[in-house]
């Protein structure tokens, strides 16, 4: 006869609930690194005073590396509020762990 299995604890949920976190936090950052890659890639000037010309591939994308660029001022906003997100999240995962592992055990709270 085979033994029954405890249930896992459900950590692949809470590890796609924090990175989903870390995405949104950091998404500014990323988009900010990505088109400064391009913009460097080819050998166009960016900033945030105003669009400027970069020919990429036969086409004009300074405008869309300019919004790319700002929309790293959101990080402002977003990283304050994934970092506070993370502390919540390990005050959830912590207790849900612990109580989890006692029940196991067979240890009441």
């Amino acid at each position: 006869m085979s033994e029954v299995q405890p249930p896992r604890f459900p950590w692949l949920r809470y590890i796609l609930v924090l990175l989903v976190i870390l995405l949104i936090a950091l998404f500014p950052v990323i988009s900010v690194i990505i088109s400064s890659s391009i913009a460097s890639a080819n050998g166009c000037n960016l900033n945030e005073g105003g669009v400027n010309v970069c020919m990429v591939g036969g086409s004009d994308m300074g405008d869309m590396l300019y919004t790319m660029f700002v929309m790293g001022w959101f990080g402002l906003l977003t990283l304050p509020l994934g970092f506070g997100a993370v502390i919540v999240w390990i005050v959830i995962v912590t207790p849900h762990r612990i109580a989890w592992g006692r029940r196991q055990k067979g240890i009441q709270p």
